[in-house]
């Protein structure tokens, strides 16, 4: 039985189509595996944050980009945040989004 990807709102979903070429394409190649095979790709491809939230970790030839996620019952994965890097460090303001928007998603469906 295969995974369903959703995207916590119409930005998220956004950010990762407005995505440079390289890095977009990354993306449809692990978001597709884990369709196929579930959440947790492993290192370098996927890394846990804590908590129940993830990062998928693209990288291409114009940088690299995080998108952070999480899983609901169902085997279903919600993209919940998207940005391309500017520095080695996860700016922490993309992090507390994250966090968040899981947190609401979590109360949504307790």
């Amino acid at each position: 039985m295969e995974y369903e990807i959703r995207y916590f709102n119409d930005a998220v979903f956004d950010a990762i189509k407005d995505l440079p070429v390289t890095l977009a394409a990354r993306y449809l190649v692990l978001a597709r595996r884990m369709v196929a095979v579930g959440p947790d790709l492993g290192e370098p491809h996927t890394k846990a944050i804590g908590q129940g939230l993830l990062e998928l970790r693209l990288k291409g030839a114009e940088g690299i980009a995080r998108v952070f996620y999480c899983t609901q019952v169902g085997r279903r994965i919600v993209m919940l945040h998207c940005f391309v890097k500017k520095s080695d460090r996860t700016p922490s303001r993309a992090l507390a989004v994250a966090r968040v928007r899981m947190k609401e998603l979590k109360n949504e469906n307790p």
